[in-house]
């Protein structure tokens, strides 16, 4: 009996970068309320992976980065739960028009820049892993909650 196949849900992460700051935001919605995390979101049906993770940066704070400058920094495969798995690709931005704001009030308490030093303890563990994973160029693929 052949396996089953994997469908994962596919999200992109985007890492607004400016020196040795990174931006994130805290969720406001019932997943990981309060915590942070990176601009993202789930791809779109029939959309190629870089338009879509800058269309959430759009969406989510309002600024403009060209697919094109998109660089991707991680791939992270995890296991949510016993049903569903996801596979979230991580990319930098260092490029963008607009200044960030806060686009997504119900869903987001705020926008806050970090030190890639001095980052906040409370990152939600999925998007952690993806972070930490670039931070420390392990070689592009995290592989998180399967153990």
């Amino acid at each position: 009996m052949s396996a089953k196949p994997a469908t994962p849900v596919i999200d992109t992460h985007v890492f607004l970068r400016n020196g040795d700051k990174l931006l994130l935001s805290q969720r406001g919605g019932p997943y990981g309320y309060g915590r942070w995390h990176a601009p993202s979101g789930k791809l779109d049906e029939n959309e190629p992976m870089t338009v879509g993770a800058a269309r959430e940066v759009r969406e989510e704070i309002g600024v403009e980065v060209a697919p094109s400058h998109l660089r991707l920094v991680n791939v992270v495969h995890h296991k949510q739960s016993e049903d569903v798995e996801r596979v979230g690709f991580f990319f930098e931005a260092t490029e963008w028009q607009g200044e960030p704001e806060n686009r997504e009030p119900e869903k987001c308490l705020g926008l806050a820049w970090f030190s890639v030093h001095e980052l906040p303890e409370d990152i939600i563990e999925y998007p952690a892993a993806g972070l930490h994973g670039y931070l420390r160029n392990e070689g592009g693929l995290t592989e998180h909650g399967w153990a």
